[in-house]
């Protein structure tokens, strides 16, 4: 269904600049019975209010509405929502933009018998990153190769 992401976020991508956000992702997918058009939003720094998300889901359906033909032929459930406090880091800028919090990434090839870290991004490289993990009492810079990172997300430290 990737035409149908790829149309709507002609759609909705302007609307969610204009109204001062970003959009992070746009899924269509199908749970049971029914379709839902999932589009993930956020605010420059991150941060955004359910309140935000009705604003933007208001704008999107009265755009659509306004359409010739919906794009999406059959009936669907429109959810505006925040990309989650331990989103996935999806390309460059997003891993980028994540250095200094704390991340989670999972491993192709376990490294020193671990298949995943948790740690603070310190920082990205060409063809690396390099994280800050805690090891029992002290801290650990850890540098990890793209090619074998299957995940990288935000994550929640405890």
């Amino acid at each position: 269904m990737a035409k149908v992401t790829d149309q709507m976020q002609e759609i909705v991508q302007p609307i969610i600049e204009d109204l001062g956000f970003i959009l992070f992702d746009i899924e269509f997918v199908k749970e049971g019975k029914s379709w839902f058009l999932r589009i993930y939003v956020d605010k420059p720094g991150g941060g955004i209010a359910i309140e935000d998300c009705v604003t933007v889901s208001e704008h999107i359906s009265e755009a659509v509405d306004q359409l010739e033909t919906d794009p999406i032929p059959q009936a669907y459930y429109l959810e505006v929502s925040s990309p989650g406090a331990e989103r996935p880091l999806k390309n460059d800028d997003d891993v980028q933009a994540a250095i200094g919090e704390w991340v989670f990434l999972s491993f192709y090839q376990a490294i020193d018998g671990q298949k995943n870290i948790q740690g603070r991004l310190l920082s990205v490289l060409d063809d690396a990153y390099e994280v800050e993990t805690k090891d029992k009492t002290r801290k650990v810079a850890v540098t990890v190769e793209k090619s074998n990172v299957s995940l990288i997300r935000l994550a929640i430290e405890f």
